[in-house]
């Protein structure tokens, strides 16, 4: 319909093909195309030149008004995109977004900044990809030797957090600057439900030692886990730095098998073209490396206790 427009004030194809810097054959080629699907005809001859019918004439027109509509609305997706304060809506699993989320919210208050909804998502590690189709971001987490996320969505890693045993404080192996699987198999354990990340890890250690764990309680929920820890229930595997401290626990690392997540950022690559999008991710790295931070700069005495979530 652009070329027919063009036709009518140039009034030749090699005009018209020299105007929008294409070949005269392909301006050849789309007016026979929209011919096809006009009834009646839309170009004639007048002698040498290509010129509009009445019925071309009155379909340029209308053109017009379609580059109009088209152009407003290339311009309202382009303020879309452009907008700082535009609404972007984040998921996590209970962990991360305990320790998130609350940063976030300082991060990003006030006018001018983007419109946070948040929302928790406790799911199996294999629908983490599938909620990216309902969230601009997921906070999903991986263990260290899982397959990697599906190319359907975009990965930024935001921590690599390590797991560690949660005990009492007054439990022997509290004694213990690091434990292995022998010292902790034969201990009740609290763990997640099956085909959730830190499952995979449980029978880890129950290889390296030789033997079936006890698996005394399923809770998924960490904040829940540290309760029953401390109240003498068994031993759990809690994140180091994105759980809340209990001054009831003791946190150890544990030799001899690879116990670490990824939390990883996963979102639709077509995502990033918002500004307020990429505000929101840049963020959530800044609350990342606040997270590991703030831990590593703890003092050495002060790491003993746990923090308590999925």
């Amino acid at each position: 319909m652009r070329i027919l427009r063009e036709l009518g004030e140039l009034g030749s194809v090699t005009a018209v093909a020299e105007a929008l810097l294409v070949t005269p054959s392909a301006i050849s080629q789309q007016l026979r195309l929209l011919q096809r699907s006009i009834p009646v005809p839309l170009t004639e001859r007048d002698g040498r030149r290509l010129v509009l019918t009445d019925a071309g004439q009155a379909l340029a027109g209308a053109a017009v008004e379609v580059e109009t509509a088209l152009a407003r609305a290339r311009h309202t997706v382009e303020e879309f995109v452009a907008r700082p304060d535009g609404d972007v809506s984040v998921a996590a699993f209970h962990s991360a977004g305990a320790a998130f989320f609350p940063l976030l919210l300082r991060a990003l208050a006030g006018p001018g900044h983007p419109v946070l909804a948040l929302a928790d998502e406790d799911v199996a590690q294999d629908d983490f990809p599938r909620l990216t189709r309902e969230y601009d971001l997921v906070l999903a987490h991986r263990l260290d030797h899982a397959p990697t996320w599906p190319d359907t969505v975009t990965v930024t890693t935001l921590l690599r957090e390590p797991l560690d045993v949660a005990m009492p404080v007054d439990h022997p192996l509290a004694a213990k600057r690091r434990v292995t699987p022998r010292d902790v198999a034969d201990e009740p354990w609290i763990t997640v439900h099956d085909g959730f990340p830190v499952m995979a890890t449980i029978d880890a250690i129950a290889a390296a030692a030789g033997r079936r764990l006890h698996l005394a309680h399923r809770i998924n929920e960490f904040a829940v886990v540290a309760e029953v820890v401390a109240a003498g229930g068994g031993l759990a595997l809690m994140p180091r730095w994105t759980m809340r401290r209990h001054p009831a626990l003791t946190l150890r690392p544990l030799s001899g098998v690879q116990a670490r997540r990824h939390i990883d950022a996963l979102y639709r690559p077509e995502r990033t073209a918002r500004t307020a999008f990429r505000t929101v991710l840049r963020e959530l790295r800044q609350a990342a490396r606040t997270i590991q931070e703030g831990e590593e700069t703890r003092p050495k005495g002060a790491r003993g206790t746990a923090r308590p979530a999925t």
